[in-house]
């Protein structure tokens, strides 16, 4: 046999892997690093460029940045994170064990003792304050310097900086912040001109490091800024929130909001990389808890056993009535925890929104009584179902206690975020499951008080 028309090749993943990743851009690189499995991801991400592994860890989106940035050797894992901005520098290194924090900042020190420091003093910052969200790598300027001069230095340390669209003057010598230019008033300026002639005309808005990240979004917002200054008590400069990190910041704060409505602890992670027990971790507290307050749904319909026994007819009616609480009190939670979120509610305010949710619901429990009175009506004469002599009364009960339940549904689902918000705990912590446990409970015992009340001496 003619062997030389035989060939055998072998192929390197690695290497398959980052012939692959050559033309994509850092996104498209994110997602493919993390769709590997752990060891070819680090094997790969070993393999990138300095410049290329900074941009991706850079990536808020790229899963696992603490162990990729470990998989690197440690001169050039001190190199990476020099290159980095501070703040997702500090992000990552926080997320390491305390050793390897350790040994990662004793290595950055070495060569490169300002970024060192600066990411030290980031990850002293409580997580989800401005403190936290910010960078130290801005554009300052003294105040006494020209336009050109400004110029000049921002065409040098452009690369060096987070963002160059906002340069915050200084006081000379003592960093006290006196004004923001943009840089779109800094390029009409006339070179000669000092800078503060270019500078905003109303006051630069600023926040403590402690100022939490939904006022910093709220801030951003209402105030249309791309950067927003951090400043201590003396109104010196310590770094600034970028646009971009507070809008990351902001989805993943929605993210654990949406799990926590759906009645389960956040997840801390993408759906598909979480282990199925941890899974069940996450899920199986809150579940037993709402079953257990459910359980309280028996023990209502125990106490009134009588009257179920007189009155059968009653129980058809029991999921209609129950559903209607719940889905009343889930709508008032909703819109309460988006208010509070946004800065549009404060604490002092419940009872003006006490005030609103009573008629509100009394009206939304009038509507559905009078759907619900139509179609035992309806059902009776067109001989659908036979409610008993009493049918008019049964009619009244239901529609009466939709009434009540519906009200009390949106008055217990608007004030419980305040309730969680004065006792420190997280709003959405309020979920939908857990108001509609509760309103099932008392919901159960309205509905049978007002059959005791109307149907007394008839059913009852």
């Amino acid at each position: 046999m003619n062997l030389k028309h035989f060939s055998f090749k072998t192929t390197d993943p690695v290497a398959a892997q980052l012939d692959a990743l050559r033309p994509l851009n850092t996104a498209d690189v994110v997602e493919r690093l993390n769709k590997l499995k752990p060891a070819l991801a680090d094997a790969t991400f070993a393999g990138l460029s300095d410049e290329r592994a900074i941009n991706v860890l850079e990536a808020p989106e790229l899963l696992r940045a603490p162990q990729l940035l470990q998989a690197l050797p440690r001169p050039r894992r001190a190199r990476v994170l020099e290159g980095m901005a501070d703040d997702r520098a500090a992000d990552v290194v926080q997320a390491l064990e305390l050793t390897d924090q350790a040994a990662v900042l004793a290595d950055l020190a070495a060569c490169a003792p300002a970024s060192a420091h600066a990411i030290q003093k980031l990850m002293r910052y409580r997580p989800r304050t401005a403190g936290a969200l910010m960078t130290t790598e801005y554009v300052g300027v003294p105040a006494d310097w020209t336009v050109a001069q400004t110029l000049d230095h921002v065409r040098e340390v452009e690369r060096k900086r987070e963002t160059v669209y906002a340069i915050y003057v200084l006081t000379p010598g003592s960093d006290v912040l006196q004004q923001v230019v943009t840089l779109r008033r800094l390029i009409t300026g006339a070179p000669g001109d000092n800078i503060l002639t270019v500078a905003q005309v109303n006051p630069p808005v600023t926040v403590s490091p402690l100022t939490d990240q939904q006022e910093v979004a709220r801030l951003i917002r209402r105030h249309d800024l791309l950067s927003l200054a951090v400043v201590d008590e003396q109104r010196r400069m310590l770094g600034i929130v970028t646009v971009d990190d507070i809008i990351d910041t902001m989805m993943e704060e929605s993210t654990e909001d949406a799990h926590k409505f759906g009645g389960m602890e956040a997840l801390d992670a993408p759906y598909m990389q979480i282990g199925f027990w941890r899974m069940i971790r996450k899920r199986a507290g809150w579940l037993c808890a709402l079953f257990l307050g459910e359980m309280l749904t028996a023990s209502a319909m125990q106490h009134f056993e009588g009257e179920l026994d007189k009155a059968l007819v009653l129980t058809l009616f029991i999921p209609l009535i129950m559903s209607s609480g719940g889905n009343s009190g889930s709508q008032a939670t909703s819109l309460l925890i988006r208010a509070l979120a946004l800065g549009e509610l404060r604490l002092r305010d419940w009872w003006k929104v006490a005030l609103r949710e009573l008629p509100t619901g009394m009206l939304l429990g009038a509507i559905l009584g009078v759907i619900a009175i139509v179609r035992v009506v309806a059902w009776q004469q067109l001989g659908i179902y036979d409610y008993g002599p009493h049918w008019p009364l049964v009619a009244l009960t239901v529609g009466a206690a939709l009434v009540g339940i519906v009200t009390f549904g949106s008055l217990a689902g608007s004030m419980l975020p305040f309730v969680l918000q004065r006792l420190r705990f997280d709003p959405a912590s309020a979920s939908a499951p857990f108001v509609a446990t509760l309103v099932d409970v008392t919901g159960l015992v309205i509905y049978f008080s007002i059959a005791l009340l109307i149907l007394s001496g008839t059913l009852l």
